[in-house]
């Protein structure tokens, strides 16, 4: 612990006067972005943060915010990072949450110790480098959450780009429109099984119409989901092999297997009909 600086008592005794300028400075910065961030909860946020920054240069080193004594202020801006982060807020105007305290600190400091030059410059940098640590730390947060939100919301995504439709009894079609990666196949089948066992569907149809490319990768994809249509007992038709995705296949030497394929989802669908049992035939006009 730093027992020589004078932060700690400062932080203690003029915590009311160096809230009200934080507010102020915040209220200033963060003008560019109301709506996103009430006064009131900017207030409380900042008196509560404040409050634990008090508490933790009593019981904390001042020059490691790592150690056993800021792990409540940590997690406080951990949570106000992924709060921020959802609210749309950038790195930098979260991080600002703390370094906007700089400005009100260092001019308390040289209210308090203006007098004492050496003392002024020894607690001014001991208050920079800690201001320091912790915005990294709420940046280093915000940078983790938003990534975490991003990779959700591709999942998300991902989830909703595979849907099954139930075209007939016993029919499914899988309309598929982006590229086919690992990542998609896996959620491309557990989807259509699923779907397969929730209908009972003995066919399923594989739209590959909005796939822009077709390799060797993509082949294999569709193929192991295929296969794996088939142990759930649902034959599969791949439908939308256009003309240049076709000579793709052929000249990189992919193998379907006995896979039938179809340019259209409606010859597809025709072909699920007959091996359902079913005609179609137009109607009689009426006369």
């Amino acid at each position: 612990m730093s027992t020589s600086s004078r932060l700690p008592g400062l932080l203690r005794e003029k915590e009311a006067e160096l809230l009200r300028e934080w507010i102020r400075e915040q209220t200033q910065t963060l003008s560019t972005q109301q709506g996103r961030l009430s006064e009131t909860d900017l207030r409380e946020q900042s008196r509560e943060f404040l409050a634990l920054l008090r508490r933790a240069t009593q019981d904390g080193e001042l020059a490691d915010v790592r150690g056993s004594g800021w792990r409540e202020v940590l997690d406080a801006l951990a949570s106000l990072s992924r709060s921020r982060a959802r609210q749309g807020f950038t790195p930098a105007q979260t991080a600002s949450f703390i370094f906007s305290l700089k400005g009100p600190l260092f001019a308390l400091l040289r209210k308090e110790l203006g007098n004492d030059g050496a003392a002024l410059a020894d607690e001014t940098w001991t208050a920079s480098v800690l201001l320091d640590q912790l915005g990294l730390y709420t940046a280093e947060s915000f940078i983790k959450n938003r990534e975490e939100i991003i990779s959700r919301q591709q999942e998300e995504m991902l989830e909703l780009s595979t849907p099954v439709v139930k075209l007939w009894e016993g029919v499914l079609a899988l309309p598929m429109i982006g590229t086919l990666d690992s990542a998609r196949t896996q959620i491309v089948m557990e989807t259509l099984l699923q779907k397969i066992v929730e209908t009972g569907a003995e066919v399923a149809i594989i739209d590959i119409t909005g796939v822009p490319t077709v390799d060797t990768l993509v082949a294999q994809h569709l193929i192991k989901t295929v296969t794996a249509a088939r142990l759930m007992g649902a034959d599969c038709i791949i439908s939308g092999i256009r003309p240049q995705i076709a000579q793709t296949i052929v000249h990189l030497g992919v193998d379907l297997g006995d896979v039938v394929t179809k340019a259209t989802l409606a010859d597809a669908f025709a072909v699920a009909l007959q091996r359902r049992g079913l005609v179609l035939s137009a109607a009689r006009p009426r006369s």
